[in-house]
């Protein structure tokens, strides 16, 4: 097992749409671009977004890990600028009412891999389900990702208030997503704190503005990540200066008292 304390962040939202799997996966891209050993988790366990954004195929998924045919070593899968994939299933409703053991067995099989990565960013599903949280609480860093948006603002309130309420979670960093320039995103940012700071006992730190970026959806298109695609282009930009931010982070050398990836080596840590 590494002897490093490897940084683990959710990247969720409360709604889809908001552009939180280009996030995952830019924001790994940015990351890797920085020298870091980046592993990127598909946790949208029934449907699949990372591997189609990439347009990469694995005849092996995460099903197969939790079934016991396969270990996690044996399907991750290379991504472009040295990151590695762990790809979700797709269109499998077994996978999306994984029982509480199984989501611990999940999260535990990845102290096998602990030694080759620096960073393990995990992409969510939408919504606010037991998975959602599950990984959510399991991560020592959680980033929510918000656009402008009525519904986008309700739903991403509604996650903080049962991450906060019913888990405990006091921590949040914030990205605005599809902005129009980064004055909208700190309005925006200002919208959720403010509602925040007077219903929930949290702190919301606002770390990131991914602007509007019509390359974004051309990447798409192409199966590639912007990041790589258009890698001068406004959203790319945006994503660097990201990276360089959570470089910056502290790492977590201590367990928070509940199922967290790698927690075995957080022990470890601590008994030091």
């Amino acid at each position: 097992m590494s002897s490093h304390p490897v940084q683990v962040i959710a990247v969720t939202g409360g709604k889809g749409g908001v552009g939180k799997s280009n996030v995952s996966l830019n924001l790994s891209l940015a990351l890797a671009d920085l020298g870091r050993r980046v592993t990127l988790f598909d946790a949208d366990l029934g449907l699949a977004n990372i591997d189609i954004l990439l347009g990469i195929k694995s005849n092996c998924t995460i099903e197969q890990v939790i079934s016991g045919e396969r270990d996690i070593r044996d399907i991750l899968v290379p991504g472009p600028m040295g990151i590695r994939v762990i790809p979700a299933a797709s269109g499998t409703q077994a996978m999306v009412d994984l029982s509480v053991q199984e989501h611990a067995g999940l999260i535990h099989a990845f102290s096998s891999i602990s030694d080759q990565m620096d960073v393990l960013v995990v992409d969510t599903a939408a919504g606010i389900s037991h998975a959602v949280t599950n990984f959510v609480k399991a991560a020592q860093e959680v980033i929510l990702v918000v656009c402008d948006e009525p519904t986008s603002i309700t739903d991403a309130y509604a996650l903080l208030k049962l991450l906060n309420m019913d888990h405990q979670l006091d921590r949040f960093k914030l990205v605005s997503s599809m902005t129009k320039n980064k004055q909208r995103g700190a309005l925006l940012y200002q919208k959720i704190r403010t509602v925040a700071d007077r219903f929930l006992d949290v702190t919301i730190e606002h770390v990131g503005n991914i602007p509007y970026d019509e390359n974004v959806r051309k990447a798409v298109q192409k199966q590639k990540a912007v990041y790589e695609a258009y890698p001068n282009c406004k959203a790319s930009i945006a994503f660097r200066e990201l990276a360089k931010n959570v470089d910056n982070w502290p790492l977590s050398y201590s367990p928070r008292g509940h199922l967290e990836f790698f927690v075995e080596q957080l022990v470890a840590q601590g008994a030091r």
